[in-house]
C-alpha cells in the first residue's frame, strides 16, 4: 500500500502528532507514505514528498504541520477534481488521509462520492466540525485564550478597566465559551446567540455598583449585536478564501467603543488572533492527533473509505464524512445557559 498523507486549511497544534501517527502505523503494515503538500493544492500540483520514520522523527510536540497548508478548494474550477483524481493515479497511491475542518473534509467527502479512497482527520481550532465531539487543535486552543484571560485579570484590576479578549469563532463559539468558563469571563459573547449592548453595559454596571472595578469580556470573532439584525463586522479591506470565507475581526474593537460610551468605564481590547493556532500543543491534543491518525489507518485497512475517525460521547469510533457537510456543530442554549450563570 502507498498512502498519501494531506493537511489542509489552517494549521493547528496536533497536526504533526496526526501525521506521525499516520506513518508509524502505516510502517507497522509494511506501507509508504507520501507527505502531499500545502494541502489539495499540493495534490493539484503534484508537490510532494516521501515519508519515513526519519522524517517523522521529533515533531510530536511541535506546532503547525510539516507539510504545510493551504485554503485551495479543487471544486472552485470544473478540472480541479478531474485533476486531483488524474494525479492520485500518477503519484500511484491506493489511498488518501485527510486531516482537516469542514473545508478539507467537505471536499474529500465530495471526492469519495466519485470513488477516490480517503479517509478523514477531524482538526480545527474552532471544534465546529459536525461528526465528532472534540478536534485536534481545540484543547491548545482553549488552553492559550485561558491563560491569556487569567493575565488579563490582572491589569484589568490594577487599571479598573473592561477588558475585552477577542477569540477565533467564525460560527461557533466553543473557544469562547470554554475559556470564558475556565477563566472566569465577567461576560461571553457567541455567534450562536446575538446579544444586546444594553444588556452587557447593564452587566457590567451592576458589578461595578457591587464594588467590582474591572470586568472581563470573551468575545468570539463571529460575535454579532443583534441591533445589527445578525451582520458580522468584517475586517476592513477583507478577504474572500476559496470556500468563500471572509475574514471576520474587529469585534472587540467595536465592543470596547461601545461598552465605554454606555458605562463611562475605560474599556481595551485584546485580539488573541494566530497565538491560538501556534506553538505547542497540550497533552490532550497529543494524545487526541495520535489516537485519530492511528485509526485513520486502520479503516484504511479494514477498507472503510468515505469514513471520519470520531470521538463521540467518549469513545473513539467511525463516522460517515458526509457528515461533515451537513452543517457547523454550534455551542447548545443550554450549555451557553451554564455559562450565562457566572455573568456579572
Amino acid at each position: 500500500m502507498r498512502i498519501g498523507i494531506l493537511t489542509g486549511g489552517g494549521d493547528c497544534p496536533g497536526l504533526n502528532a496526526a501525521i506521525r501517527a499516520v506513518v508509524r502505523k502505516s510502517k507497522i503494515y509494511g506501507w509508504d507514505c507520501l507527505g502531499i503538500l500545502s494541502g489539495w493544492k499540493g495534490l493539484m500540483q503534484l508537490n510532494a514528498r516521501e515519508l519515513d520514520l526519519r522524517s517523522v522523527s521529533g515533531i510530536l510536540p511541535k506546532g503547525g504541520t510539516i507539510l504545510g497548508t493551504s485554503r485551495t478548494n479543487p471544486f472552485k474550477d470544473e478540472e480541479g477534481p478531474k485533476v486531483v483524481q488524474k494525479n492520485i493515479e500518477h503519484l500511484h497511491l491506493d489511498a488518501l488521509v485527510a486531516i482537516g475542518g469542514e473545508d478539507t473534509l467537505g471536499v474529500a467527502s465530495k471526492l469519495h462520492e466519485m470513488n477516490v479512497p480517503v479517509v478523514g482527520v477531524p482538526k480545527t481550532i474552532d471544534n465546529d466540525l459536525m461528526g465528532t465531539d472534540v478536534t485536534i487543535g481545540f484543547d491548545t486552543a482553549v488552553t492559550v485564550a485561558t491563560e491569556a484571560i487569567d493575565r488579563i485579570h490582572t491589569t484589568a484590576e490594577s487599571h479598573n478597566r473592561v477588558m475585552i479578549v477577542e477569540v477565533m469563532g467564525r460560527h461557533a463559539g466553543w473557544i469562547a465559551l470554554r475559556a470564558g468558563m475556565a477563566g472566569g469571563a465577567d461576560v461571553t459573547l457567541i455567534p450562536e446567540f446575538p446579544f444586546k449592548l444594553s444588556e452587557v453595559a447593564n452587566l457590567i454596571i451592576r458589578r461595578h455598583n457591587r464594588g467590582k472595578n474591572f470586568s472581563i469580556v470573551a468575545v468570539s470573532e463571529g460575535a454579532k449585536f443583534d441591533e445589527a439584525d445578525g451582520e458580522k463586522l468584517i475586517t476592513q479591506g477583507a478577504s474572500i478564501d476559496e470556500f468563500g470565507h471572509v475574514t471576520l475581526g474587529g469585534i472587540g474593537e467595536v465592543l470596547s467603543r461601545k461598552l465605554r460610551d454606555a458605562t463611562g468605564f475605560d474599556a481595551r481590547v485584546t485580539n488573541l488572533g494566530h497565538t491560538q493556532r501556534g506553538g505547542t500543543p497540550t497533552a490532550y491534543d497529543r494524545n487526541l492527533a495520535t489516537q485519530y491518525g492511528v485509526m485513520a489507518v486502520e479503516m484504511i485497512k479494514q477498507g472503510q473509505f468515505g469514513m471520519m475517525a470520531s470521538r463521540t460521547n467518549g469513545h473513539f469510533t467511525s463516522v460517515d464524512l458526509s457528515i461533515v457537510r451537513e452543517g457547523i456543530k454550534e455551542v447548545p442554549a443550554e450549555l451557553y445557559e451554564v455559562a450565562r450563570a457566572f455573568f456579572g
